[in-house]
């Protein structure tokens, strides 16, 4: 049976089956088309500024370490003019954390970036082996999530910068759309699914370039570009609801490849429709004129572009929505179905005006009255469950047993008498 060839080049031979798509291509084409796709993300959603300087949140797993090269080619390549370094947090997690950061401290030397790292012991006096063996391993990722991020905000704003890099994929954004569709929680959703967010809490803009990128073909890049990478979990994440979205989305995955991004798509479309003040998702501006000279200029596509073939195959399944049959009650129709129709006093249910929208208070950026990091409460979330923490934490008593005692007693009266004799 002759190899098949590949579909971008025609003249190479196809050894990937690309998650996306399913379209079969060579090597060179994947990482070519991988690299490609990654900046019309950046050059579409206008990410970066010349000159900027950008903390690669770095965790030695496959998203950050193929971010950082990806980052570093790009930078290179379309001469972006971005100052590179590498941010990572030490959450205090043995056999799991402290084998990562070796990775990371690798990265730093191969990629020629400097490298900060900040850990939970210093800035909070936990780590989350700590924080797990106090609470337990139900709802340890909230006390994480809260310390990580105001982790990455201070490391940051300890090297002057104002712009950190995640390494977020397609993947995570439609398990974080699943998981807030599940509790309900439309605002929550509406700043998952920017590319770019900020908040009331931080004047550190984060961003995702990997936004639109599935996690299979990270893995695929990082296998074909020989990354050096941490391929373990942490090991109290299996207890975390993520794990559930996670794998309803891969369920689907297998039998729709192309439902990643569909989630995805569906969760921007469905934060549009959030009301302004109860999304803090900032998107980020590139109107002006030094933004039209950097790498965030206009030349390539709108946000969410890569999508455009994929919703091109899917044109006739939502042409289907045009085809939908309304139907209208007629005016001398059936008595009993107007009479439905009318509510107490005789007025249509039509007629009845909508309640009025419940008034926002619009958050603003202050400071926590105990730690003085950038909040919009008096007191942070990191400081309310450490003071929980610390409430809860026991305390520690010395027990001497009769013997050590004894001989305490017994030093004592030698140190008096020497000191009785030296009189």
């Amino acid at each position: 049976m002759p190899p098949v060839l590949c579909e971008s080049c025609q003249t190479g031979r196809a050894v990937i089956v690309r998650p996306k798509n399913l379209s079969k291509i060579c090597k060179p084409c994947f990482l070519a088309i991988f690299e490609r796709e990654t900046h019309e993300t950046i050059v579409g959603s206008k990410l970066f500024q010349r000159g900027e300087r950008i903390a690669i949140g770095a965790s030695g797993g496959k998203d950050s370490t193929v971010l950082a090269s990806i980052l570093k080619t790009l930078n290179e390549r379309h001469d972006y003019g971005l100052d590179l370094c590498l941010l990572s947090i030490d959450e205090g997690i043995k056999g799991y954390r402290d084998d990562s950061l070796e990775t990371v401290k690798r990265n730093a030397v191969q990629y020629d970036m400097p490298l900060e790292i900040v850990g939970y012991d210093e800035l909070y006096g936990w780590t989350m082996d700590q924080v797990v063996a106090q609470i337990g391993k139900k709802g340890n990722c909230t006390y994480c999530g809260v310390f990580r991020r105001q982790a990455l905000d201070r490391g940051a704003a300890k090297l002057g910068i104002k712009h950190v890099v995640t390494g977020h994929n397609a993947d995570d954004i439609a398990e974080t759309v699943m998981m807030n569709l599940l509790r309900g929680d439309l605002p929550r959703l509406a700043r998952a699914t920017s590319i770019v967010t900020s908040s009331a809490a931080s004047d550190i803009k984060r961003s995702k370039p990997l936004k639109y990128a599935y996690e299979k073909e990270i893995v695929l890049y990082a296998y074909h570009k020989k990354l050096d990478y941490f391929s373990t979990e942490c090991i109290y994440s299996p207890e975390a609801f993520r794990g559930s979205a996670r794998a309803l989305i891969k369920d689907l995955e297998k039998i729709r490849p192309s439902s990643i991004l569909h989630i995805v798509k569906s969760g921007e479309d469905m934060a549009a429709l959030v009301p302004p003040e109860l999304s803090t998702a900032v998107a980020c501006s590139g109107d002006n004129e030094e933004a039209a000279t950097g790498c965030g200029s206009t030349n390539g596509r709108s946000s969410g572009g890569e999508m455009a073939v994929l919703e091109k195959r899917l044109a006739v399944e939502e042409a289907a929505q045009y085809r939908e049959t309304e139907i209208v009650l007629p005016a001398n129709g059936n008595s009993l179905v107007q009479e439905t129709l009318q509510v107490k006093g005789g007025s249509s249910i039509h007629d009845k005006k909508k309640p009025a929208r419940k008034k926002v208070v619009k958050q603003v950026m202050g400071r926590c009255d105990k730690c003085g990091y950038l909040s919009s409460q008096s007191i942070c979330k990191a400081c309310m469950l450490l003071d929980g923490l610390n409430k809860a934490r026991p305390t520690t008593e010395i027990t001497v047993s009769a013997e050590e005692e004894e001989g305490s007693t017994t030093l004592m009266r030698h140190v008096a008498a020497l000191e009785i004799g030296a009189s």
